[in-house]
């Protein structure tokens, strides 16, 4: 078959790796599509995975996110009509759920957060199939609007899949220049431009605290080019900011914390046996309330109760499990 995987977000590249090279192990074509947002273009170069880049992140307003939409999609629609995909693939991409439904495509949409907003869970009604994870309650995904039939539910996270093979390179401390003597706490920022993204004072207040702490290296690895300056701007001693995509899972692996304002480095850290907090402030999804809940994750209100402690647990996956589960998932809606 050809199958077409499109990639939105940073995350994407990790989450679909596996997929991809069992899908072309088996026979089958792949095409990847990415837009400019974020690290997500220089980490498909780090993972070695081919793609097209097609339009960029529109920023925070809605009026922008629709106008991208459109226009993206309008491209989009152009590069895959001539290449007759027989199956689309994504996580939350609005863009291919245009196109794929536009062209009679059939299309699989992945996603582990219910409130991702009324543009992706438009997708979900579009999609032939829905992967989740089995912490979602089928009525969530109902109201979200993925009917019960389509939904295939798996167990754990999306992390222990695409983690499954991983093993951490501790060279990546010595590529940023970290003294490891000092604590190493892994900071990832808000989704600002995120249609779930709400204010988030928290987050300010925590770089303030860690950016301060001679005993600390904060590694914070904003989402985008603003983020990016406004942490430059302000010559924090103890704040590191990567140049260019690194090995941020190594990075988790080695961490002896990590505090992230999103999911899916959260969601690792639990997946690699690190310590992680999340100021996240938008509606908690049900995942993350099952990880507070097991006590895998811990919300933080306030930094100065942040527990800044050396690590002693051994870095490396705690529940690895066969990507292939997914795979046959996803074949599974042309089958």
């Amino acid at each position: 078959m050809r199958v077409w995987v499109d990639m939105t977000a940073a995350a994407h590249p990790l989450v679909m790796r596996p997929i991809i090279e069992r899908l072309e192990t088996a026979g089958h074509e792949v095409s990847v599509t990415a837009r400019e947002y974020g690290q997500l273009t220089g980490i498909l170069d780090r993972l070695a995975i081919s793609y097209e880049t097609v339009g960029a992140h529109a920023g925070a307003s809605t009026l922008g996110k629709m106008r991208a939409v459109g226009g993206r999609s309008s491209r989009l629609g152009r590069w895959a009509r001539r290449r007759r995909f027989d199956l689309a693939l994504a996580h939350g991409s609005v863009d291919l759920a245009v196109v794929a439904g536009a062209l009679r495509i059939p299309s699989v949409q992945m996603q582990d957060y219910e409130y991702a907003g009324a543009q992706r869970q438009a997708s979900w009604r579009v999609a032939r199939r829905v992967i989740v994870p089995d912490a979602i309650p089928v009525e969530s995904m109902r109201r979200a609007g993925a009917a019960p039939r389509k939904l295939l539910r798996y167990p754990g996270l999306k992390e222990d899949y695409y983690l499954a093979d991983f093993e951490p390179d501790r060279s990546v401390l010595d590529e940023l220049g970290l003294d490891r003597d000092r604590l190493l706490v892994v900071v990832r920022p808000p989704p600002e431009s995120s249609a779930y993204h709400a204010e988030n004072p928290v987050y300010e207040r925590l770089i303030e605290r860690l950016g301060t702490d001679s005993q600390v290296a904060a590694v914070v690895i904003p989402r985008t080019a603003n983020q990016e300056r406004a942490l430059r701007g302000q010559a924090l001693p103890s704040v590191v900011v990567p140049e260019r995509a690194i090995d941020a899972q190594s990075l988790i692996a080695y961490a002896d914390l990590v505090v992230g304002a999103g999911g899916t480095m959260n969601r690792e850290a639990v997946a690699l046996g690190t310590p992680v907090n999340t100021i996240f402030s938008g509606r908690l999804g049900a995942v993350d309330e099952h990880l507070i809940g097991a006590g895998l994750l811990r919300p933080l209100g306030d930094p100065r109760e942040l527990e800044l402690v050396k690590r002693t647990t051994k870095p490396g996956v705690v529940d690895p499990r066969d990507p292939h589960l997914l795979v046959d998932g996803v074949l599974g809606a042309v089958k």
